[in-house]
């Protein structure tokens, strides 16, 4: 070991030991097609079976982080859950385009690389990648004194997955007429902790109170991680039922809703068709929020948005009933009128 560098700050010990306590989790996740995984310069990844079975194989990718919502969990010393939110903000990205997840790779950043609390993170990644239907094949750890703090870290993936390009989800295939199913959100999922943080320091909540609002301690229910769809929602694509999907994210349902309708054509949302989750009604009244910022930054309740045609709606929903997947029909596809989106009803 060098004497000068665990000086500056980092441990060349402490990262073989964090590298051997993650290796048997990582390995948990992969599948047949992993060839080389983490210890080497790069993963190898066979595309050889998949590629067989599909036409005209398109690879699809997607890479994000976990945002401010990292903050809280590093406060609460709570990390065994934050990879799954890092894995869900990817994975879900490439099933609304209607991929096959193949394999994922993880970034930390960490001020001090302790090796338990790299293996309680990364179990976290690898549950979501399990929860996905990934292979969690690499990534890259580095312990950076100068740029965090000594409890602090940041997380990044990328995650790719395969389809055959005939076949991909999007506006294109969007008509008239067809019907939008809502996915139940776990929570405020990954969006919107920039806020969320700005409301518990002007209102000075108490993260440990079990308000009365509320069925558990603020903290968990904040923490609670991004649900990942991919086990009730990837063989309805497989199966040709769905026409396009948005992942609502930042930006609300409006905002991603609208990359997944066509120009032509708008999407009404009917306003009171799900049930909003009282930690957004908490959050608006503690925060004193227009419903125009609850609609603008958070997912207010649905996680994923189906657009499927009226012929298939029924197939669609006994497929997400067998899955136990709740859902709710909250619009329909219409001719154009001033926006992508539109809510109306009360």
């Amino acid at each position: 070991m060098s004497d000068k560098y665990q000086e500056a700050g980092v441990s060349i010990d402490n990262g073989t030991k964090a590298v051997k306590s993650i290796s048997e989790i990582v390995k948990s996740t992969q599948d047949q097609n992993v060839m080389a995984g983490i210890g080497g310069f790069g993963a190898e990844y066979s595309l050889v079976n998949d590629i067989k079975k599909i036409n005209n194989p398109v690879l699809v990718s997607g890479t994000d982080g976990v945002g401010t919502k990292l903050l809280l969990a590093i406060q609460a010393n709570q990390h065994t859950k934050i990879g799954i939110d890092l894995v869900a903000m990817c994975a879900n990205d490439i099933l609304a385009q209607g991929a096959k997840p193949l394999f994922f790779l993880d970034y930390l950043g960490i001020g001090q690389l302790q090796p338990d609390k790299v293996k309680q993170i990364v179990s976290g990644v690898a549950d979501g990648c399990k929860q996905a239907g990934l292979s969690l094949i690499g990534g890259e750890m580095a312990e950076m004194p100068g740029i965090y703090k000594s409890k602090d870290y940041d997380l990044s993936g990328f995650a790719v997955g395969i389809a055959n390009h005939d076949e991909l989800l999007g506006a294109n295939n969007v008509n008239s007429g067809d019907i939008v199913i809502g996915l139940k959100s776990s929570g405020i999922h990954s969006n919107g902790y920039s806020l969320v943080r700005k409301i518990i320091s002007d209102a000075k909540l108490d993260l440990n109170k079990k308000y009365d609002e509320l069925d558990d301690k603020l903290i968990n229910v904040l923490l609670k991680p991004t649900k990942l769809y991919y086990k009730s929602v990837y063989a309805l694509v497989e199966a040709g039922l769905v026409n396009s999907m948005a992942h609502i994210t930042g930006g609300g349902i409006a905002d991603n809703l609208a990359r997944s309708i066509p120009k032509n054509l708008t999407a009404q949302i009917k306003i009171g068709s799900w049930k909003i989750p009282t930690i957004f009604k908490f959050l608006k009244t503690k925060g004193h929020l227009q419903q125009s910022d609850m609609d603008e930054v958070f997912n207010q309740g649905i996680g994923m948005a189906l657009v499927v045609s009226p012929d298939n709606l029924k197939k669609v929903i006994n497929g997400l009933e067998e899955s136990q997947e709740n859902y709710y029909q909250i619009g329909m596809v219409v001719n154009r009128n001033e926006q992508a989106v539109e809510f109306i009803g009360k």
